[in-house]
This record gives C-alpha cells, sequence and structure tokens, in this order.
C-alpha cells in the first residue's frame, strides 16, 4: 500500500468505528427510523450528485432496477433497520461487537446452503463467536438493566448483511458500484420513512448542539466521505489489509464510546471483542504460503 491508501483505510476505520457511539448520542434525542431515515436519504442525494460529477453512470437501466431492488433488502433495509434497533437497546460498543460477527456468519451461510469448504478456521471462528454472544447475551440477562433483545436485534442484523454480501457475490452486476450502493441507499431510505411515519412520533427538529453534531456525522462522514474513501480502495485493497479494518472497527466502536457518550465497557466486551476480532482474522487472513 502506498502512504497514502495507509491514511485513508486508518481514516476509513476510525469514522466507521466512531460511528457507533455518534448514532447512540444521536438516539437520546431522535427516534431509530426517522433517524435512519434522515442519515441516509442526504447521505445517497449527496453522494448521487458527487459521482454523476465524476463521470459515473448513477441511472440503473433495465433489469439493474431489479437487482438494485433484491440487494437493497439485506444489504441496506435489513442491516440499517435492525441494527439501528440493537445500538437502541445496548451499549454502542457492545452492539458494534456483536454487529461485526457478519464475516462468520457469511462463511456459516456460504458452507451450508452454497457448498463452500467448512476449514478448521471457519470451526474456530463459529466457536469464538458462540462463545461472545453467549457471554454477552449473559450478562444482559443478568444484569438488573440488561436488555438481551438487543443481543438479538444485532445478530438478526449481522444475519441480514452477511445474506446481502452473499446475494452480491452471487448475482451478476453490471451497474457501477458506486450507482448500485447509493440506489440501495435510496430505495431503503424512501422504505424506511414510510415506517418512520407509521410507528413512530414526529420529532420537533428542536435538537442541542451535540445532536446536530451527530446527525451531521452520520450524512456527511457515515453515509458519505467514508464511503467515497471505501469505493477509492475497494479495488486495490489486499484481502490481509481489508481484513484488518475490519477487525478494528469494532474495537474502535467500544473504546471511543467512553470519550463519546460515556460508555465504560465491562470485562465481558474486552473478552468479546479479542474473541470476535480473533473469529475475523480467521475467516477473513489469508493462510500464510508453506
Amino acid at each position: 500500500m502506498t502512504r497514502k491508501q495507509l491514511l485513508a483505510l486508518v481514516a476509513l476505520t476510525l469514522m466507521w468505528g466512531i460511528n457507533w457511539p455518534m448514532m447512540k448520542l444521536s438516539l437520546r434525542e431522535l427516534s431509530p427510523l426517522y433517524f435512519r431515515a434522515i442519515t441516509m436519504t442526504l447521505g445517497a442525494v449527496w453522494l448521487f450528485f458527487f459521482f454523476k460529477a465524476r463521470g459515473v453512470r448513477m441511472l440503473p437501466q433495465g433489469s439493474e432496477w431489479k437487482t438494485v431492488a433484491t440487494l437493497a433488502l439485506p444489504n441496506m433495509l435489513g442491516w440499517h433497520t435492525i441494527s439501528i434497533f440493537g445500538v437502541k437497546e445496548l451499549s454502542s460498543g457492545r452492539a458494534a461487537i456483536l454487529g461485526f460477527t457478519m464475516p462468520v456468519w457469511t462463511v456459516l451461510l456460504g458452507a451450508l446452503f452454497m457448498g463452500h469448504p467448512l476449514t478448521r478456521r471457519t470451526l474456530w471462528a463459529t466457536v469464538a463467536v458462540a462463545c461472545a454472544i453467549g457471554l454477552l447475551m449473559a450478562n444482559e440477562i443478568t444484569t438488573l438493566t440488561g436488555r438481551p433483545l438487543g443481543v438479538l436485534w444485532m445478530e438478526l442484523a449481522a444475519l441480514s448483511w452477511a445474506i446481502g454480501t452473499l446475494m452480491m457475490r452471487r448475482l451478476s452486476i453490471t451497474l457501477p458500484t458506486e450507482a448500485l450502493a447509493v440506489w440501495m441507499m435510496l430505495m431503503a431510505s424512501a422504505c424506511l420513512w414510510v415506517l418512520a411515519v407509521v410507528v413512530e412520533p414526529v420529532p420537533s427538529f428542536q435538537f442541542s448542539g451535540p445532536m446536530w453534531a451527530s446527525l451531521a456525522y452520520g450524512v456527511l462522514i457515515n453515509y458519505g466521505f467514508a464511503q467515497i474513501i471505501w469505493f477509492g480502495l475497494a479495488r486495490n485493497l489486499p484481502p490481509a489489509t481489508s481484513a484488518m479494518s475490519v477487525m478494528a472497527i469494532p474495537l474502535i466502536g467500544a473504546f471511543s464510546a467512553t470519550f463519546i457518550v460515556g460508555e465504560w465497557p465491562h470485562w465481558q466486551d474486552y473478552v468479546a471483542v479479542v474473541l470476535v476480532m480473533s473469529a475475523i482474522a480467521a475467516v477473513l487472513l489469508p493462510p500464510r504460503r508453506a
């Protein structure tokens, strides 16, 4: 990697890691569905014009619309809707740890339903993730203010993301990746607006300064600059480097939460993050050559 690519990867990892406590901060004053609908819509709109100005073909054609809609269901609507309820219930660091069990679920689902090989690495990752989930679930159940439902929300979200990842690998995609991501966001956000209007009270928009800052972070950073950096790196990023970034995101999410929203990790969180990071390494890092 060049120095520029390395700095971009570090910035991307920090952006997506810090996003977890920033979401928690937003949920103190805004309901989950409205938060997702607002940030995803505004982020998708400005990304649309950014990529269009750079000459990317942004308008799907013919059957590409069906592909976008099919992939948007698990990758955007499923993951982003279910996970925000997990963040609402749990500490943001704990939600990040559980959300990033996704790579392991991807490998397991691929082995169960698509004939992908089940290796010793996969078995170890499965055991590590099961221990992490069990540990955090037990802590939520035994704690006086615990919310075990949040653990289930996050694992359902991770499963949805994993299913979407497998679908993206199998479907033939002719639309540029940038356009695919933007239209998935637009379709998902349209559904989120409908759900928000039906089930949640309309927000007053009389927010505090930190709340406006957290919304701006969601729009400009999480759904904006982070996506731009990712698309710039994804085509040339070595698998091992990508894996290290994915491993670091829940760690950053867990520890940055202390400074942003005042959440202190418990010993169960420390153990769980090590287990999940080792599981991600087992399924994503390429084996060493003999």
